[in-house]
């Protein structure tokens, strides 16, 4: 192997990421709450958030030291919308300090903080009301956000208004596994429709109450291949996938017109342009296929490619290379500031992570290294979570701290050390590698050392 060194930017954020309802504990009025207290396998083990990390209750702080602790100069966190607006039009206080003393802290800290506005959780009056499907929702978010941002805009330079909205849309309106539990691909598509227009909303917003403000949003992108090349079939369903899932939000910013592959065409103007910059959330590869035995879901079907390393269950394969193919593709679009707004991995005896953390960190200096803006990398995630339909499954812990959530104690994770050499140095290199994931040693710095 070629001994080597890769240095960031002087100016480069080194992060993690959290969101309200995974980690906070005790959040009882929002709709994910609801959808726990259903049980019948909506969640594994029918297990529920609780006391989640207990950052409401004062672990917060605790964490935001790891955070300094870690040489990490950033964090992304979200806020919950049902925790300030819990009434429609009644405003809770006593919550937006809550906010603005973590906001605090993290400063306090030398943390710069990023803040989502929407990170897949509503108030449960907004889902009486239809939620997502409410034509009135765009306003609805704009009041929240003006609100919010109002309340937080001395503490708070860098917002992100939308958390993965082709995620929202697929998991709760196309395969039915999140709330509201539904599967109707019209309904996919105008969820997505009035997340552009309440994305649009709440940039507008922001910028007319703080005009200094960057106001991005995060998008989840998948790296999309057929499973055989040559048929056109897996070709079609590729294309089919990679439009509805990573490509229809990002059109609709970057040219207001709005082109689902199903339903009515338009435009959504106020959406142009809404981007000071752009996150990108990357976890995994699917190798997209057609199949007969799937005409319900017309056809298309998606399977982490055969042999492939790969996460847990139904986990998509590892595939750093995409990060930096997906990277050039957000540049060509809209030439904005990149952020990687998420990256992490499934893996609870950290065994993967320190491998799969140098090797995407330098899929991120590649793109450097081609002049594409990236100046940010925000970790996913800080410490293990509620994740979601897996809850507390051990299969799903993301932390480079590790969680004990009977006791609350936090144990820095291998992975954990290695991000903070990484943040210290401001660099990877192949002794990192060496030291920490000598599987990809090889991989990452192949050839010999040069004589000396």
């Amino acid at each position: 192997m070629a001994d080597a060194t890769h240095i960031f930017p002087v100016d480069f954020l080194w992060g993690t990421a959290t969101a309200a309802h995974q980690v906070e504990g005790d959040n009882t009025n929002n709709d994910w709450y609801a959808w726990e207290q259903k049980g019948g396998g909506r969640v594994f083990e029918d297990q529920v958030s609780g006391k989640a990390c207990k950052w409401w209750s004062g672990h917060a702080e605790k964490d935001i030291k790891r955070m300094a602790d870690l040489n990490t100069n950033a964090h992304r966190l979200s806020i919950e919308w049902s925790r300030i607006e819990p009434e429609p039009g009644q405003w809770n206080h006593d919550a937006i300090d809550r906010y603005r003393a973590i906001l605090t802290a993290m400063r306090d800290a030398g943390v710069q903080p990023m803040v989502t506005l929407h990170h897949f959780t509503n108030p449960i009056w907004v889902a009486e009301q239809g939620g997502w499907l409410n034509p009135e929702i765009s306003t609805l978010f704009q009041r929240f956000v003006q609100k919010a941002v109002a309340e937080m805009a001395d503490l708070c330079d860098v917002w992100c208004t939308i958390n993965e909205p082709s995620v929202y849309a697929a998991k709760g309106f196309y395969d039915g596994s999140w709330p509201p539990g539904q599967a109707n691909l019209g309904h996919y598509f105008q969820v997505m429709h009035n997340m552009a227009e309440a994305h649009a909303a709440a940039y507008h917003a922001i910028h007319e109450l703080r005009p200094q403000a960057r106001v991005g949003m995060a998008h989840h992108m998948v790296y999309w291949k057929p499973l055989r090349s040559a048929n056109p079939l897996d070709r079609t369903v590729t294309h089919l996938l990679d439009g509805m899932f990573n490509g229809l939000f990002l059109d609709v910013i970057a040219t207001g017109q709005w082109r689902p592959i199903i339903g009515k065409k338009g435009e959504i103007p106020q959406a142009k342009g809404t981007l000071d910059w752009i996150g990108l959330n990357y976890y995994q590869r699917w190798d997209a296929a057609f199949k007969l035995n799937a005409l319900k879901a017309l056809g298309i079907t998606y399977s982490a490619r055969p042999g492939a390393p790969k996460g847990p269950q139904s986990w998509g394969e590892f595939y750093p290379e995409g990060l930096l193919e997906l990277i050039k593709r957000l540049h060509r679009q809209f030439n904005k500031p990149i952020y990687i707004t998420e990256n992490g991995v499934p893996d609870e005896t950290d065994t993967i992570r320190p491998g799969f953390l140098l090797e995407h960190l330098q899929q991120v200096w590649k793109a450097i290294m081609h002049s594409i803006p990236v100046k940010g990398y925000y970790f996913w995630s800080l410490v293990d979570n509620f994740e979601w339909a897996e809850g507390l499954d051990p299969r799903y812990r993301f932390g480079l701290y590790g969680v004990d959530f009977k006791t609350q104690k936090r144990t820095l994770r291998n992975s954990g050390k290695l991000y903070k050499e990484i943040a210290k140095t401001n660099a990877i290199s192949s002794d990192m590698a060496r030291r920490y994931a000598p599987e990809v040693v090889e991989r990452m710095f192949p050839g010999k050392v040069s004589p000396r």
